[in-house]
């Protein structure tokens, strides 16, 4: 009896246990992010270094002899034809003033010359000796003529040493050295400051010549350094290689104020011709013992797991090869613990 009513109470607990467990909740949906899978057109790349150039990158010489009264400090923002240093101009203002008297003089000389060509012009025509005279005069005239030519001619010379002076900045920029100081005495060809213009920049690189003819002007190369990363396009491709380094160089227009002159960077530059792939943010990327693979999200927010080989990349994308197609949902956030027929929840944060 007491046999038969223990066995009764046991049976009651494993009814009771049952119950219970059959009554507890299901387990909540896991919450993931989502991207699309998508086709996109893309290349294999391999990365060169570049550096950040600009286009106007001078340094700017003196063109007369003197004493500097001027230079630009360091740093200094001068616009086009505005002046970076200035020589003292004393001795070629003296000069001009000298010259102008030599102008005046030969332009009175050839005044009266020609005064007196046409008196003797008037007695020639009675005088014999006249003509004679008329001759003489008109070749001091000539002479006369050329002797102004000249002085003019001079004169023009040293107004133009006078502007050169004043060393102007032959395009929008800033100076970054100042190769000479106010007060030493610099000669024609001396360099006086460094100017670089930091709107017109471009990237410099070369390449293995393996790729030259995968490169193309026009075509658009990711461009990183650090956490920047921009886009430059090919304006110049040289088609010469080096028999030590067997590189080709290209030359690439970057907008400006991205980097600074002098910035090295990494350049993506193609390896083969573009082609379309399916591809998928990298973060879609399940990397486990078993192998590579990403989670597809069905109609019913259901998780399923697909393995995949991957191919080239481009940026935070990479090609995918697997059972997956155009515009598919694949997890990028939260697919670390998912598994398969596991439901989800969708999120946007």
């Amino acid at each position: 009896m007491k046999k038969a009513l223990l066995l009764s109470w046991i049976a009651i607990l494993q009814l009771g246990v049952g119950a219970a467990a059959y009554a507890q909740p299901a387990a909540p949906a896991a919450v993931v992010r989502v991207a699309r899978a998508s086709l996109q057109t893309m290349s294999p790349v391999t990365i060169v270094p570049g550096t950040v150039i600009s286009r106007n990158d001078a340094k700017l010489a003196a063109e007369v002899s003197g004493r500097l009264l001027g230079v630009a400090e360091i740093g200094t923002v001068a616009k086009k034809g505005e002046a970076v240093a200035r020589i003292e101009d004393t001795a070629l203002k003296l000069r001009l003033a000298e010259q102008k008297a030599e102008v005046a003089r030969a332009e009175a000389r050839l005044k009266y010359l020609a005064n007196e060509e046409r008196r003797f012009e008037k007695l020639a025509k009675s005088n014999l000796a006249a003509v004679t005279k008329l001759e003489e005069t008109r070749s001091d005239r000539d002479v006369a003529r050329g002797d102004l030519d000249v002085a003019r001619s001079r004169m023009e010379q040293i107004q133009d040493q006078l502007g050169r002076t004043r060393i102007a900045a032959p395009f929008g920029g800033i100076v970054v050295e100042r190769l000479a100081m106010p007060g030493e005495r610099v000669a024609a060809g001396t360099d006086v400051v460094r100017m670089v213009d930091q709107q017109r920049l471009e990237i410099v690189a070369r390449a293995p010549l393996d790729y030259f003819s995968v490169v193309k002007q026009g075509q658009a190369l990711l461009l990183k350094t650090g956490r920047v990363e921009a886009q430059g396009v090919v304006r110049t491709v040289v088609a010469v290689g080096s028999e030590n380094t067997h590189q080709f160089e290209l030359r690439l227009d970057v907008g400006a104020n991205l980097f600074p002159v002098g910035q090295t960077l990494r350049v993506f530059v193609p390896t083969a011709e573009s082609r379309e792939v399916l591809a998928v943010p990298r973060d879609a990327l399940v990397l486990r013992p078993e192998g590579i693979s990403v989670f597809v999200i069905d109609a019913e927010n259901k998780a399923r797991q697909v393995p995949v080989t991957t191919g080239i990349g481009m940026e935070d994308l990479i090609e995918v090869v697997g059972d997956l197609y155009d515009g598919d949902r694949v997890v990028i956030r939260g697919n670390e613990r998912l598994k398969t027929g596991q439901t989800v929840s969708v999120t946007d944060s």
